[in-house]
């Protein structure tokens, strides 16, 4: 649980993040607006829960905020994992315009936590495996640990934030 940062560019393109940064621009200096913005940020929340619950991770109850003049997501509900848990934040946070995610899921099976690791320009798997596990071959590890947002071990990208989890 908590507040997980993201890079606000990087991520799926699951609604129009620009213009609720106009709206929200707007609406700090005209009240009237403000319905506008409210609109949008429920229609981004929407779309956020529809992607994560296409995951198929679990999670009941579930309920996704979205702020656009922050660029926070808050997801509630409870998570039967607490891996369950983690691929939701990153479901949130690997969406272009989210810039911090607030954690408020509820885990049945709570866990020790993964490490994260932030994908810049150049990073593989493989490098990635080599760096956190020091055996660039557990590069599957990432990839399993990662689905089924990750849909092939090759398809990273700079500003993705992917799960480190410990090696059984």
């Amino acid at each position: 649980m908590g507040l997980f940062s993201f890079i606000k560019e990087a991520g799926e393109k699951l609604f129009g993040s620009k213009e609720i940064e106009k709206a929200a621009d707007a609406a700090a200096s005209d009240p009237a607006v403000q319905a506008n913005l409210d609109a949008l940020n429920a229609k981004a929340g929407q779309a956020i829960a529809t992607y994560i619950e296409t995951q198929n991770l679990g999670v009941t109850a579930l309920g996704v905020t979205f702020d656009g003049a922050s660029g926070t997501v808050t997801v509630q509900g409870q998570a039967p994992t607490q891996e369950a848990s983690e691929k939701v934040v990153l479901c949130c946070g690997n969406v272009g315009g989210v810039v911090s995610v607030n954690n408020l899921l509820v885990v049945a099976a709570p866990a020790d936590e993964a490490r994260y690791h932030d994908v810049v320009r150049g990073d593989t798997l493989s490098a990635i495996a080599k760096t956190h596990y020091g055996n660039a071959n557990k590069y599957m590890a990432i990839f399993e640990a990662n689905k089924p947002m990750l849909s092939h071990p090759d398809k990273i990208y700079p500003g993705q934030k992917l799960r480190i989890p410990a090696l059984a």
